[in-house]
């Protein structure tokens, strides 16, 4: 993929060494699909090679009234077979562009202008070297609700931000986080007014950049705190995609699965 085929996000690099990600999907609440994807890591392997390219801020666009509704399965018909073969179909964990993000070398800020669900909290808290959300948003967990395993390495992530007892609580019950909670948790670093929230993340890119910031340092402390971690999120990363492939097979996905298309609660049966 090039960066002129994008439709999915909107891409900026601007001459201070701060870049910019939007998902810019509003139709569907910037649900982030497998071409979603290609393009963030497409954008992602731009900055690698952009010596000028420092920090990457990643927001949703205002139109959709959200950061993102998570992952979208829709139709995939209309992708040029070019694209499509650089798309691994069976990667349901999102494993290469959780990699990506993890040795990414750049440093990345989310801010969360809206809601965010399932994949879009993922990827916040596994790609996010800092988190800023907005006063007005809201998390939510929900793969539960979809009878599904997290992605994007949330097993592993997840309990290392606020431990192991509340990761399960959030994780087996999916119950709506907002954003002060989601502060108050170490979730986010910090909860802001919805007007100042570009504006701040902004304000802390340019303090890891020169002239504020020594750039070659903080890149290294990334480095060394993520090495550390490479194999046991690879490993969870596999088991994401092999148990999430399990329980395609299983009869309350299927049920999850109806009930949402028919907007009902799912009646699960435990197998």
């Amino acid at each position: 993929m090039q960066i002129e085929d994008f439709n999915e996000i909107i891409y900026n690099k601007e001459e201070n060494g701060i870049c910019t990600i939007t998902l810019n999907i509003p139709k569907r609440k910037n649900a982030m699909s497998k071409i979603t994807f290609l393009e963030i890591e497409t954008a992602l392997n731009d900055m690698e090679l952009d010596k000028n390219a420092n920090v990457l801020i990643f927001t949703g666009c205002e139109e959709a009234n959200a950061f993102s509704s998570g992952n979208y399965f829709g139709s995939f018909q209309d992708i040029k077979p070019e694209i499509k073969n650089e798309i691994d179909f069976l990667d349901v964990a999102e494993k290469k562009i959780a990699l990506k993000f993890w040795d990414f070398s750049k440093l990345v800020i989310f801010a969360i202008n809206g809601l965010a669900i399932g994949s879009a909290v993922s990827i916040c808290l596994l790609g996010g070297d800092l988190i800023y959300m907005s006063e007005d948003a809201w998390m939510g967990l929900y793969y539960i609700r979809n009878a599904v395993l997290p992605i994007l390495g949330t097993h592993f992530i997840l309990p290392r931000l606020i431990g192991l007892q509340k990761a399960k609580e959030l994780l087996y019950l999916g119950d709506k986080i907002t954003a002060r909670e989601a502060e108050t948790l170490g979730l986010v670093n910090k909860v802001l007014p919805a007007e100042q929230l570009i504006p701040y993340a902004r304000e802390q890119a340019l303090r890891l950049i020169p002239p504020k910031g020594p750039s070659v340092a903080i890149k290294l402390m990334k480095k060394t705190i993520h090495t550390y971690f490479k194999d046991i999120l690879t490993k969870i990363l596999d088991l994401e995609n092999t148990n999430n492939q399990t329980i395609t097979k299983t009869h309350d996905f299927r049920e999850a699965t109806r009930a949402f298309a028919l907007k009902r609660p799912p009646k699960f049966k435990g197998k």
